[in-house]
């Protein structure tokens, strides 16, 4: 269950159909850089879970909505927090991982540099 609510999918998601209901077109818009395999596969995991609904409407073409279940709701109260950090936090992650990257990239020349001197 962990591995589902720890997901980088799942959790995004949750937070997107916590302001309503969506359909798929409309949930791989808003969920950057998601494919459409991966949106299928996680709207089916949470599905299959219980934390996701899905309707199925009779027209032509089909028109499917997602909408949370009061389970997924519940999810939603515990993960929003940390979504509102990650966006909050964002700019301060991403300068954190170019510095070290950065730092890394330095070391990894400085000790290919020695090793050419040995």
């Amino acid at each position: 269950m962990l591995s589902r609510v720890g997901d980088k999918w799942s959790v995004q998601l949750v937070v997107q159909l916590g302001s309503g209901p969506k359909r798929f077109n409309e949930l791989r818009r808003i969920v950057n850089g998601i494919s459409q395999r991966m949106l299928t596969l996680t709207l089916r995991g949470l599905e299959r879970d219980g934390l996701v609904h899905r309707t199925i409407f009779p027209t032509i073409p089909p028109r499917v909505e997602y909408r949370l279940t009061e389970l997924g709701c519940t999810l939603l109260r515990a993960v929003r927090p940390l979504g509102e950090w990650a966006i909050h936090n964002r700019d301060q992650i991403l300068d954190a991982r170019r510095r070290f990257d950065e730092n890394d990239r330095e070391a990894s020349e400085e000790s290919g540099h020695a090793s050419d001197a040995a």
